[in-house]
């Protein structure tokens, strides 16, 4: 069960590095190279998305399944078991959610600069003509 939340937390990372990396400045023929390169990437990394969603969907069963600990037969050791899953699962839908989030940001910050290079473009014809 842990490993599945060890491969999105590096997923994750990846996604922060990438987007370090698409909003630094860079020289316009670097940042054309990086762009296009990481567009190459984001077809196949799409699959994040549907893995962290069915992740969140996992997370909402389980806690809509979970058995209530908040009576006054559980013990201490029991109660905080039950508060560790929690906060365990609370920080998994963080996880999920900015792993989806992140993605689409990396989208965006693609498609923006792929258009400001076609507008650029277009403006180099029209001054030719």
């Amino acid at each position: 069960m842990a490993l599945q939340w060890l491969i999105l937390s590096y997923v994750v990372a990846a996604e922060v590095v990438i987007a370090v990396i698409l909003t630094l400045p860079y020289p316009m023929l670097l940042k054309k190279r990086i762009v296009s390169l990481v567009s190459l990437i984001l077809q196949p990394a799409a699959s994040v998305v549907a893995f962290a969603g069915f992740q969140l969907l996992d997370l909402y069963w389980k806690n809509e399944h979970r058995l209530m600990c908040s009576s006054e037969v559980c013990t201490a050791t029991e109660r905080d078991r039950y508060e560790k899953s929690i906060y365990k699962a609370q920080r998994n839908v963080v996880l999920c959610a900015a792993g989806i989030l992140l993605y689409w940001c990396i989208y965006r910050i693609c498609k923006y600069n792929k258009d400001l290079e076609h507008l650029e473009e277009l403006e180099k014809r029209y001054k030719a003509e």
